[in-house]
Protein backbone atom coordinates (compact mmCIF):
# COMPACT_ATOMS: atom_id res chain seq x y z
CA UNK A 1 0.00 0.00 0.00
CA UNK A 2 1.44 3.42 -0.93
CA UNK A 3 1.82 6.34 1.47
CA UNK A 4 -0.97 8.16 -0.36
CA UNK A 5 -3.31 5.19 0.09
CA UNK A 6 -2.41 5.00 3.79
CA UNK A 7 -3.25 8.68 4.31
CA UNK A 8 -6.49 8.47 2.33
CA UNK A 9 -7.63 5.35 4.19
CA UNK A 10 -6.74 6.85 7.57
CA UNK A 11 -8.68 10.00 6.68
CA UNK A 12 -11.70 7.88 5.72
CA UNK A 13 -11.66 6.04 9.06
CA UNK A 14 -11.31 9.34 10.93
CA UNK A 15 -14.36 10.83 9.21
CA UNK A 16 -16.46 7.67 9.47
CA UNK A 17 -15.60 7.28 13.15
CA UNK A 18 -14.16 3.77 13.19
CA UNK A 19 -10.86 4.69 14.89
CA UNK A 20 -10.28 3.95 18.56
CA UNK A 21 -10.12 6.99 20.85
CA UNK A 22 -6.33 6.93 21.11
CA UNK A 23 -5.97 6.62 17.32
CA UNK A 24 -8.46 9.42 16.71
CA UNK A 25 -6.62 11.70 19.14
CA UNK A 26 -3.33 10.97 17.36
CA UNK A 27 -4.83 11.70 13.93
CA UNK A 28 -6.34 14.98 15.20
CA UNK A 29 -2.88 16.02 16.36
CA UNK A 30 -1.23 14.95 13.09
CA UNK A 31 -3.66 16.85 10.85
CA UNK A 32 -2.55 20.11 12.51
CA UNK A 33 0.97 19.59 11.23
CA UNK A 34 0.39 17.44 8.09
CA UNK A 35 -1.35 19.36 5.29
CA UNK A 36 -1.83 16.21 3.17
CA UNK A 37 -3.68 14.42 5.96
CA UNK A 38 -5.78 17.49 6.74
CA UNK A 39 -6.71 17.87 3.05
CA UNK A 40 -7.65 14.18 2.80
CA UNK A 41 -9.91 14.46 5.88
CA UNK A 42 -11.66 17.53 4.45
CA UNK A 43 -12.18 15.71 1.13
CA UNK A 44 -13.82 12.74 2.86
CA UNK A 45 -16.02 15.11 4.88
CA UNK A 46 -17.11 16.74 1.62
CA UNK A 47 -18.01 13.33 0.18
CA UNK A 48 -19.87 11.91 3.16
CA UNK A 49 -21.55 14.81 4.99
CA UNK A 50 -24.40 15.11 2.40
CA UNK A 51 -25.37 11.51 3.23
CA UNK A 52 -26.01 12.27 6.91
CA UNK A 53 -29.59 13.40 6.24
CA UNK A 54 -30.40 9.91 4.93
CA UNK A 55 -29.15 8.10 8.02
CA UNK A 56 -31.24 8.36 11.20
CA UNK A 57 -29.24 7.53 14.36
CA UNK A 58 -29.37 3.90 15.52
CA UNK A 59 -28.49 2.98 19.10
CA UNK A 60 -26.89 -0.47 19.48
CA UNK A 61 -28.33 -2.91 22.05
CA UNK A 62 -27.12 -2.12 25.54
CA UNK A 63 -25.92 -5.66 26.17
CA UNK A 64 -23.85 -5.94 22.97
CA UNK A 65 -20.46 -5.61 24.70
CA UNK A 66 -21.44 -8.11 27.39
CA UNK A 67 -22.34 -10.62 24.70
CA UNK A 68 -19.04 -10.03 22.91
CA UNK A 69 -17.06 -10.50 26.14
CA UNK A 70 -18.99 -13.68 26.92
CA UNK A 71 -18.30 -15.07 23.47
CA UNK A 72 -14.57 -14.38 23.74
CA UNK A 73 -14.43 -15.99 27.18
CA UNK A 74 -16.30 -19.12 26.14
CA UNK A 75 -14.55 -22.44 25.66
CA UNK A 76 -15.09 -22.28 21.93
CA UNK A 77 -13.64 -18.82 21.54
CA UNK A 78 -10.39 -18.22 19.66
CA UNK A 79 -7.37 -18.16 22.02
CA UNK A 80 -6.19 -14.67 22.95
CA UNK A 81 -2.81 -15.16 21.27
CA UNK A 82 -4.47 -15.99 17.98
CA UNK A 83 -6.81 -13.03 18.34
CA UNK A 84 -3.79 -10.76 18.76
CA UNK A 85 -2.14 -12.20 15.66
CA UNK A 86 -5.32 -11.75 13.66
CA UNK A 87 -5.65 -8.15 14.80
CA UNK A 88 -2.13 -7.38 13.62
CA UNK A 89 -2.84 -8.93 10.23
CA UNK A 90 -6.18 -7.19 9.86
CA UNK A 91 -4.63 -3.82 10.67
CA UNK A 92 -2.50 -4.06 7.53
CA UNK A 93 -5.44 -4.04 5.14
CA UNK A 94 -8.36 -2.71 7.22
CA UNK A 95 -7.81 0.96 6.41
CA UNK A 96 -7.50 0.38 2.67
CA UNK A 97 -10.67 -1.75 2.62
CA UNK A 98 -12.65 0.82 4.56
CA UNK A 99 -11.53 3.67 2.30
CA UNK A 100 -12.55 1.76 -0.81
CA UNK A 101 -15.95 0.77 0.53
CA UNK A 102 -16.89 3.66 2.79
CA UNK A 103 -19.25 5.47 0.46
CA UNK A 104 -20.93 2.30 -0.76
CA UNK A 105 -21.44 1.05 2.80
CA UNK A 106 -23.01 4.30 3.95
CA UNK A 107 -25.37 4.35 1.00
CA UNK A 108 -26.50 0.79 1.71
CA UNK A 109 -27.17 1.67 5.33
CA UNK A 110 -29.08 4.81 4.34
CA UNK A 111 -31.23 2.91 1.88
CA UNK A 112 -31.91 0.09 4.33
CA UNK A 113 -32.88 2.07 7.43
CA UNK A 114 -34.21 5.45 6.35
CA UNK A 115 -37.84 4.44 6.19
CA UNK A 116 -37.83 1.40 8.49
CA UNK A 117 -41.20 0.86 10.11
CA UNK A 118 -43.33 2.73 7.56
CA UNK A 119 -45.86 1.23 5.18
CA UNK A 120 -44.64 -1.57 2.93
CA UNK A 121 -45.48 0.28 -0.30
CA UNK A 122 -42.31 2.18 -1.26
CA UNK A 123 -42.80 5.94 -1.28
CA UNK A 124 -39.19 7.07 -1.05
CA UNK A 125 -36.57 6.34 -3.69
CA UNK A 126 -32.93 7.22 -4.19
CA UNK A 127 -30.55 7.26 -7.14
CA UNK A 128 -26.76 7.56 -7.06
CA UNK A 129 -24.94 9.12 -9.99
CA UNK A 130 -21.43 7.67 -9.81
CA UNK A 131 -18.36 9.77 -10.56
CA UNK A 132 -16.13 6.70 -10.27
CA UNK A 133 -16.08 3.36 -8.44
CA UNK A 134 -15.62 4.99 -5.04
CA UNK A 135 -17.22 8.42 -5.32
CA UNK A 136 -20.84 9.38 -6.05
CA UNK A 137 -21.17 12.56 -8.16
CA UNK A 138 -24.78 13.32 -7.19
CA UNK A 139 -27.38 11.88 -4.83
CA UNK A 140 -31.04 12.07 -5.87
CA UNK A 141 -34.00 11.36 -3.58
CA UNK A 142 -37.67 11.29 -4.58
CA UNK A 143 -40.76 11.21 -2.36
CA UNK A 144 -43.56 9.82 -4.52
CA UNK A 145 -46.18 10.79 -1.95
CA UNK A 146 -45.46 14.51 -2.15
CA UNK A 147 -43.64 14.33 -5.52
CA UNK A 148 -40.73 16.13 -3.91
CA UNK A 149 -37.39 15.77 -5.63
CA UNK A 150 -34.06 16.59 -4.00
CA UNK A 151 -30.65 16.39 -5.65
CA UNK A 152 -27.33 17.06 -3.94
CA UNK A 153 -23.87 17.33 -5.48
CA UNK A 154 -21.44 15.05 -3.64
CA UNK A 155 -18.13 14.82 -5.52
CA UNK A 156 -19.17 16.74 -8.65
CA UNK A 157 -18.09 20.31 -9.19
CA UNK A 158 -18.96 22.26 -12.34
CA UNK A 159 -16.10 24.10 -14.11
CA UNK A 160 -16.36 27.90 -14.44
CA UNK A 161 -19.10 29.07 -16.84
CA UNK A 162 -20.70 25.61 -16.72
CA UNK A 163 -23.69 24.19 -14.87
CA UNK A 164 -25.26 20.80 -14.26
CA UNK A 165 -28.76 20.03 -15.50
CA UNK A 166 -31.11 17.24 -14.38
CA UNK A 167 -33.12 15.21 -16.91
CA UNK A 168 -35.75 12.47 -16.94
CA UNK A 169 -36.17 9.97 -19.78
CA UNK A 170 -38.75 7.18 -20.21
CA UNK A 171 -40.41 5.25 -23.02
CA UNK A 172 -43.78 6.62 -21.89
CA UNK A 173 -42.46 10.15 -22.47
CA UNK A 174 -41.40 9.51 -26.07
CA UNK A 175 -37.94 8.28 -25.04
CA UNK A 176 -36.57 11.84 -25.12
CA UNK A 177 -34.79 13.60 -22.30
CA UNK A 178 -36.94 16.21 -20.52
CA UNK A 179 -35.29 18.83 -18.34
CA UNK A 180 -36.12 18.93 -14.63
CA UNK A 181 -34.05 22.05 -14.00
CA UNK A 182 -30.53 23.18 -13.20
CA UNK A 183 -28.50 21.85 -10.28
CA UNK A 184 -26.84 24.49 -8.12
CA UNK A 185 -23.71 23.92 -6.06
CA UNK A 186 -25.85 23.37 -2.97
CA UNK A 187 -28.43 21.25 -4.80
CA UNK A 188 -32.12 22.06 -4.89
CA UNK A 189 -35.48 20.75 -3.74
CA UNK A 190 -38.81 21.31 -5.45
CA UNK A 191 -42.30 19.85 -5.31
CA UNK A 192 -43.22 20.83 -8.87
CA UNK A 193 -40.58 18.99 -10.90
CA UNK A 194 -42.34 15.60 -10.92
CA UNK A 195 -45.95 16.63 -10.30
CA UNK A 196 -46.90 16.13 -13.97
CA UNK A 197 -45.62 12.55 -14.19
CA UNK A 198 -47.37 9.32 -13.26
CA UNK A 199 -45.73 7.40 -10.42
CA UNK A 200 -45.09 4.38 -12.67
CA UNK A 201 -43.18 6.63 -15.07
CA UNK A 202 -41.06 8.11 -12.28
CA UNK A 203 -40.28 4.69 -10.77
CA UNK A 204 -38.98 3.22 -14.04
CA UNK A 205 -37.48 6.30 -15.68
CA UNK A 206 -33.79 6.90 -16.26
CA UNK A 207 -32.47 10.11 -14.72
CA UNK A 208 -29.45 11.97 -16.04
CA UNK A 209 -27.24 14.88 -15.00
CA UNK A 210 -25.40 16.60 -17.84
CA UNK A 211 -22.73 19.27 -17.89
CA UNK A 212 -24.08 22.27 -19.80
CA UNK A 213 -23.20 25.91 -20.56
CA UNK A 214 -24.23 28.43 -17.92
CA UNK A 215 -28.01 28.79 -18.05
CA UNK A 216 -28.64 25.25 -19.27
CA UNK A 217 -28.71 23.31 -22.52
CA UNK A 218 -29.16 25.54 -25.60
CA UNK A 219 -30.82 22.70 -27.57
CA UNK A 220 -33.37 21.34 -25.12
CA UNK A 221 -31.42 18.06 -24.95
CA UNK A 222 -28.24 17.08 -23.06
CA UNK A 223 -25.16 18.40 -24.86
CA UNK A 224 -22.32 17.52 -22.46
CA UNK A 225 -21.11 14.50 -20.51
CA UNK A 226 -23.99 12.77 -18.69
CA UNK A 227 -24.19 10.77 -15.44
CA UNK A 228 -27.05 8.22 -15.55
CA UNK A 229 -28.96 6.52 -12.74
CA UNK A 230 -32.27 4.85 -11.92
CA UNK A 231 -34.32 5.00 -8.75
CA UNK A 232 -34.24 2.22 -6.19
CA UNK A 233 -36.59 1.97 -3.18
CA UNK A 234 -35.28 3.53 0.03
CA UNK A 235 -37.85 1.52 2.05
CA UNK A 236 -37.57 -2.13 3.12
Amino acid sequence: MTDHENIDALAAEYVIGTLELSERTAVAARRAREPRLDAAIMEWEKRLVPLIDLMPPIEPPRDIWAKIDARIASDNAIPASKVFDLERQLARWRRFAIAAGAVAALLLVAIGVREYGREQTPQNYVAVFQKDDASPAFLLSVDLGSRQLTIRPVAAQAPPDKTYQLWIRAAQLGDKAISLGLVGEQGYSTRAALAAYDTAVVQTATFGVSLEPAGGSPTGQPTGPVFHAQLIPATP
